[in-house]
């Protein structure tokens, strides 16, 4: 049993297919979040949903395993670390933007000037 992907035929290329889907709505949520001024902390229940509908994709197109915690834990990391890097990406754009006197933008984060 492969810890990652179910072990199919193509469980690998079904994963990374759907995880590239799923991180992409995970990082426009992230970015979505942070341009709304929101906590970071809300990212968690909105990962934990959109998990939920990655998993739903995995079992509605491939008939993979619907109620497997194990794969539903690997794919809310990975969705959450997605949102955390959209997130902290578009709050250093806010910053830099925001308060352009005081900071500037290094990366996923923002310095002082």
């Amino acid at each position: 049993m492969n810890l990652f992907w179910a072990d199919s035929d193509n469980g690998f290329w079904i994963f990374l297919l759907l995880i590239v889907i799923g991180g992409a709505a995970a990082i426009a949520s992230g970015r979505a979040l942070a341009k709304t001024w929101s906590p970071a902390w809300a990212i968690v229940p909105s990962m934990i949903v959109l998990s939920a509908a990655v998993r739903f994709l995995h079992f509605a197109l491939y008939q993979e395993e619907l109620l497997s915690l194990q794969y539903y834990v690997v794919t809310l990391v990975i969705l959450l670390a997605a949102a955390f890097a959209g997130y902290r990406s578009m709050r250093a754009s806010q910053m830099a933007t925001q308060y352009s006197w005081a900071f500037q933008k290094s990366g996923l984060s923002w310095r002082s000037r």
